[in-house]
């Protein structure tokens, strides 16, 4: 009796810990991403801090203004486009409803605005990024209504698509053993 009660203490003792790690470990993710989402105003107002001129020259690297008029207005655009960015994609690994694929548009307009503001040494920014949108949106959007649409049948009107399929099934079995039958005679 001795080793069953100490065997089941082992195993109990591992299970705790377990708990206790993985209670541990979300923890730290949440405080993590706690820290990014409380740090956010502070983050977008980094450019106030931006060197003057339009080179930034350190032993590590060289940031240039990229067209723009000096580091303060790059600074200003890529922040502007970063931090959004951010909140939202921890949004879209956050969030637990159903429609968060939609969350996936303002993401990628977000991060086409952001790219085009890093890559283009032009002033005309923030301009054609619908264009690129249109293919996402027209994938996004009919992803996130049939899931709609199959909660709303499911939750709503209580209609289980698996039961109907096992059903039709059912009587494509019945009429295809009747035409066997009739094909027999």
């Amino acid at each position: 009796m001795k080793t069953t009660h100490t065997k089941q203490n082992k195993e109990l003792k591992k299970v705790k810990s377990l708990k206790t790690w993985s209670v541990r470990k979300k923890l730290i993710v949440d405080s993590i991403i706690i820290l990014i989402i409380v740090s956010s105003p502070f983050l977008y107002y980094l450019y106030e801090y931006s060197p003057e001129g339009k080179v930034w020259d350190t032993p590590f690297f060289t940031i240039t203004s990229n067209g723009y008029k000096n580091l303060y207005i790059s600074f200003w655009i890529y922040l502007s486009k970063i931090v959004p960015l951010l909140m939202f994609i921890l949004w879209f690994l956050t969030c637990k409803h159903w429609w968060y694929h939609a969350i996936l548009i303002p993401m990628a307009m977000y991060a086409f605005q952001l790219t085009n503001a890093l890559y283009k040494n032009q002033a005309n920014i923030d301009e054609i990024e619908i264009y690129w949108l249109i293919p996402i949106m027209m994938v996004i959007t009919p992803i996130v209504y049939l899931i709609r649409l199959k909660l709303f049948d499911k939750l709503v009107l209580g209609i289980d698509l698996k039961k109907i399929e096992a059903e039709l099934d059912e009587y494509d079995r019945k009429e295809n053993e009747s035409q066997h039958k009739n094909d027999i005679k």
